[in-house]
């Protein structure tokens, strides 16, 4: 997982008063850490335009369109906790887990993603989780 999700793509103290916001700071941390050119971020925000990337237990995956596929340089996750919550279409989004991917190579963590979100009890520490090696271990550990 570690060339997927590097811990300077981990943000867990963001704020954001809309999803399109939070679409926009996901895109940003992907841009910052090199995964894809500032055009994905359009390419986001056009998915959620089409289908809501909101998944439950407060939890998101923002990312691109087929078409942005083109503005990827390298398959990559982020992950922003947002404390206060953002409303999502009327769901309280606090984790969003933006996806970068021309390959495949993100399929292992969005099955891991819904492991954690199909034991509440993950899930909740997981929204909690003020520390970015806890994440990467939540998202790492076999579900039990």
């Amino acid at each position: 997982m570690a060339d997927l999700l590097a811990r300077d793509a981990i943000r867990l103290h963001e704020r954001a008063g809309s999803r399109d916001e939070a679409i926009r700071r996901c895109g940003a941390v992907l841009v910052e850490v090199g995964a894809v050119a500032p055009a994905y971020v359009d390419a986001m925000l056009a998915r959620e335009e089409s289908v809501s990337t909101y998944i439950g237990e407060g939890v998101a995956i923002p990312h691109g369109t087929l078409h942005g596929k083109e503005s990827v340089r390298r398959d990559a996750l982020a992950v922003l906790r947002f404390p206060d919550g953002v409303d999502w279409d009327g769901f309280d989004v606090r984790v969003c887990v933006a996806i970068a991917a021309v390959g495949d190579g993100h399929v292992d963590i969005l099955a891991r993603l819904a492991a954690v979100l199909m034991d509440p009890a993950q899930a909740q520490r997981l929204r909690n989780s003020t520390n970015v090696d806890e994440v990467i271990t939540i998202l790492e550990e076999e579900p039990s």
